[in-house]
């Protein structure tokens, strides 16, 4: 009997042959380990994604239900993350996410173009210094985590000089999020984090509330739709949610295309010599060992998945890298290739959940390479780089990672 465990290193380290054996033997898998249902193959982690009315998104509630501690020990957790868009269900979620398009829309992404122009160019500069004074450059904390943090830091309007003390918070709420093993306090630092970061959002979204600005917490301040409008909960819980998912998966895009990029070589040549394929090639740094590694989801409603039956109250993790690797969707699917076409990859889920970050993950992508590509083309790992992967079922990077860039 096949034993799924993610915590063995090994297999945290390079889950894909796991993957691939899960989707020949049993695609649709029962681990006792995980007390869950786990799914490879792609067209079932896609019907998952796409069945709201059987399989739900709100994976807290149940959560919360079943734990013996008393309510009030995570009631901040329960109050913000229970309010996050990708834990509602309809009629919720369809709510939420019209009052929060209305704020979040592509416009105000491609007018940030500018502004992610400039933060690119000044972290390419701190890394070049740093190169010159002989110093380590660590491209996640020098340059991928800076990125994406900071541009929704200005975004949502807030100082990035806060942008340390608020990814302390961040890092707290992701040992719950992304269901951390190896944390055996995850539950208590990330209900002290997500009251810390709704503290510090409350004053700024009273202040926006009664002296609007150009920014988003004043336009979800702002927001209606007919006589519906966002609650104060609400609002912090999307701040949240902006300033955690908008900086975590998109780090970790960047971390690992890179990486791959760089060591499959004959890539990152491709890119040097056309530059046109730098489009395609953040779509393989999606695909190829994404961002985020699986939806989890509870059962609502006993449902029958590729012969076997998911029983109401059971939980399922479809893993989305698995569906990216699926032979019978994707042409050679363990090859890393830039120009690969066509690329109908899962890592931004499907459905009403389908990301509403995604124009701007792939806008900082595509500018972050584009001048990575100019200033640096010979950048190269640091040799005997053996990467280290977060401690995380949801999310899927590497912890650190030097480089050379000549």
């Amino acid at each position: 009997m096949l034993d799924v465990n993610f915590a063995d290193p090994k297999i945290q380290a390079d889950p894909f042959p796991l993957f691939a054996r899960l989707r020949v033997e049993e695609p649709v898998h029962w681990s006792p380990r995980m007390k869950a249902w786990v799914l490879t193959r792609y067209d079932d982690v896609k019907r998952v994604a796409l069945n709201n009315a059987e399989i739900s998104a709100d994976r807290l509630t149940p959560f919360f239900a079943a734990t013996q501690d008393s309510p009030s020990r995570y009631a901040s957790l329960m109050a913000y993350l229970g309010n996050w868009l990708v834990f509602r269900d309809p009629p919720q979620h369809t709510r939420l996410r019209s009052l929060f398009t209305k704020a979040f829309t592509s416009r105000s992404v491609q007018d940030l173009q500018p502004n992610i122009e400039q933060i690119v160019e000044y972290l390419l500069d701190q890394m070049e210094a740093k190169s010159r004074s002989g110093e380590i450059i660590d491209w996640v904390s020098d340059f991928a985590y800076a990125l994406p943090a900071t541009v929704i830091m200005d975004l949502l309007g807030v100082p990035r000089e806060d942008l340390k003390q608020v990814k302390i918070w961040s890092d707290e709420i992701a040992l719950f999020i992304g269901t951390s093993k190896a944390s055996a306090d995850k539950y208590a630092r990330a209900e002290a984090g997500s009251r810390a970061m709704a503290d510090y959002f409350r004053s700024i979204v009273a202040e926006r509330s009664q002296d609007p600005r150009n920014d988003i917490i004043s336009q979800l301040a702002t927001a209606k739709e007919g006589r519906e409008v966002l609650t104060t909960d609400e609002i912090i819980a999307t701040c949240i949610l902006l300033l955690f998912a908008g900086h975590e998966t998109t780090t970790n895009m960047i971390v690992n295309g890179l990486y791959y990029s760089l060591v499959f070589r004959d890539q990152w040549d491709r890119l040097r010599a056309d530059q046109t394929l730098i489009d395609p090639a953040i779509e393989e740094w999606l695909r190829y060992d994404g961002p985020s590694n699986a939806l989890a989801r509870v059962v609502t409603q006993d449902v029958e998945i590729g012969g076997k039956t998911l029983q109401t109250g059971q939980r399922v993790f479809a893993f989305l890298n698995a569906a990216n690797r699926d032979p019978d969707q994707f042409v050679d699917a363990d090859r890393f290739d830039i120009g690969r076409n066509p690329n109908a990859h899962l890592t931004f889920g499907h459905g009403i959940h389908f990301c509403l970050g995604a124009p701007l993950a792939r806008l900082e992508g595509q500018i972050a390479l584009k001048r990575l590509l100019d200033r640096f083309p010979g950048i190269r790992l640091s040799e005997g780089l053996v990467p280290h992967w977060h401690d995380s079922l949801i999310m899927r990077g590497i912890t650190s990672m030097p480089v050379r860039l000549r």
